[in-house]
């Protein structure tokens, strides 16, 4: 019986040389060419991937501790809710109209008193930037008070921007923003730190040529 069976088997063996395609130079050529594509895309994907681990990493280090950062960003997200959207949270906080915003990024402002953690707005006229929650604040008469950290800077008034980084460790990259009449503001922990610094090269090119444009006229 078993002898029947075997018998009845039909198969192909792995090893059979007359069943591999023969390929031409051409065919040889496409196959290597959307091998060579399909692998750039997966390292392009990884190195992404990599760089946001690097922006949260780097992100979280900033904050005083995990549990104020995850408050922060928790508050932040149901005010963002609750008005409706970034561009709206940008429009309420700082009274903007006219404006078109380019970009939103959570970073960290470098202040005396260490980072805050907060969302840079960059639009077509300013730079800006609002703490995730209130901080505290004594007033002229000795009273504590809550108030968020904001800070606007009109792109006219930038003399420019710096790319920085940690020379022992890249992963932590800097912004710098230099105004016209040299104060400086430093941006940290990024999420996605070459965006960012993108479109605020991008918003300062624009804003330039608009001058331009409007000194010739």
């Amino acid at each position: 019986m078993k002898s029947q069976l075997q018998e009845q088997v039909i198969g192909i063996p792995v090893s059979c040389q007359y069943d591999k395609p023969s390929l031409s130079n051409g065919s040889r050529a496409i196959i290597q060419k959307k091998w060579d594509s399909t692998n750039y895309r997966i390292n392009k994907n990884r190195k992404k991937a990599d760089n946001f681990v690097d922006g949260v990493r780097e992100h979280v280090r900033l904050g005083p501790k995990f549990s104020e950062t995850v408050k922060g960003k928790l508050s932040l997200g149901a005010r963002i809710l609750q008005v409706g959207g970034v561009k709206r949270v940008f429009k309420q906080i700082f009274g903007v109209e006219g404006e078109k915003l380019l970009k939103a990024s959570q970073c960290y402002l470098s202040t005396t008193g260490g980072p805050i953690a907060g969302l840079l707005f960059i639009s077509s006229q300013r730079i800006a930037f609002c703490s995730d929650r209130s901080i505290k604040f004594s007033s002229p008469n000795g009273e504590l008070i809550r108030i968020h950290y904001k800070v606007s800077i009109p792109l006219r008034k930038i003399k420019r921007a710096n790319q920085s980084e940690n020379v022992k460790n890249p992963s932590q990259k800097y912004m710098e923003i230099v105004t016209v009449d040299n104060f400086d503001f430093w941006f940290m922990g990024f999420l996605n730190y070459q965006k960012a610094f993108s479109y605020l090269q991008q918003a300062l090119h624009e804003a330039q040529n608009l001058v331009e444009n409007y000194a010739i006229t």
